[in-house]
């Protein structure tokens, strides 16, 4: 299935978190907290102005973002549970690092 989010929204992956501190220690799953930092997926066109010309986005496809905790809303694409929010919504953009690999269980 193809998703092509609309005008400031975009498909966020979250990128998952350590299992274990510097120290070793793992961290068991009931006391993780949800990532806040994901890949962007898709991204929609942009938002229009009052006069009808279209604002792109400021991100894009494979773009690593932070985002607030409790922002967008999580929808199933595919099987894989992945993250809608608009643009409004990241908090920034991490430049200078790789996407990590989505751990496969």
């Amino acid at each position: 299935m193809k998703f092509r989010p609309l005008h400031d929204r975009v498909l966020v992956r979250r990128i998952e978190q350590q299992e274990k501190t510097a120290g070793g220690i793992i961290i068991p799953d009931t006391a993780k907290e949800k990532p806040q930092e994901g890949e962007v997926i898709a991204a929609g066109a942009g938002t229009k102005t009052e006069d009808g010309k279209l604002l792109p986005l400021d991100v894009k496809a494979g773009d690593r973002i932070l985002f607030g905790k409790w922002s967008g809303t999580e929808v199933r694409v595919d099987g894989e549970d992945l993250l809608i929010m608009k643009e409004s919504d990241i908090l920034g953009i991490i430049e200078g690092s790789t996407v990590a690999k989505k751990k496969v269980a």
